[in-house]
């Protein structure tokens, strides 16, 4: 009996052995390593920033260049002379209407009024008004208010001596 009894417990274990073995889960390859290729996002365009129309100077001159500047700047004047105010401005926009009110005296008697419209386009621009009178310009104090849009822009003072 004895022989059966180890021959049999050696025959579970024998069976255990080969069950707990032939049980065992298989180890499953490794996953490939996943290769990353970064991907390059486009930076956002830069827009610049939109710079609305502004008047920069007024500058007042007895005469201005093919690029409507004023070539000689002074504020004192002759009867006979041809004033220029040249408007320099900046920015974009809608069109926009600039007015030049030439006025005479404390009381600010008008003596003339000039409209331009300008097309402002993001770049530096130059627009030139000019006053004249064939009999002369009396004497005294002056001023040239430029006005864009109906809204006053700057003055500038000038004077008229012989």
């Amino acid at each position: 009996m004895r022989f059966h009894r180890t021959t049999t417990l050696l025959l579970v274990l024998l069976v255990s052995c080969i069950a707990l073995f032939g049980c065992k889960k298989k180890d499953e390859a490794p996953p490939a390593e996943a290769t990353v290729t970064p991907v390059e996002t486009p930076a956002p365009a830069v827009t610049p920033a939109t710079v609305p129309f502004k008047v920069t100077s007024i500058d007042l001159g007895k005469a201005i260049g093919p690029d409507k500047k004023v070539t000689e700047p002074t504020t004192t004047f002759g009867p006979k002379d041809t004033i220029y105010a040249v408007v320099s401005s900046e920015g974009s926009g809608p069109d926009v209407k600039l007015t030049a009110k030439w006025t005479f005296g404390d009381k600010g008697q008008p003596v003339g009024s000039e409209d331009k419209t300008v097309t402002p386009n993001g770049s530096a621009s130059a627009t030139e008004f000019h006053a004249s009178k064939k009999s002369g310009w009396p004497v005294g104090h002056y001023k040239v208010e430029i006005l864009a849009d109906g809204t006053s822009a700057g003055t500038k003072e000038f004077e008229v001596k012989k």
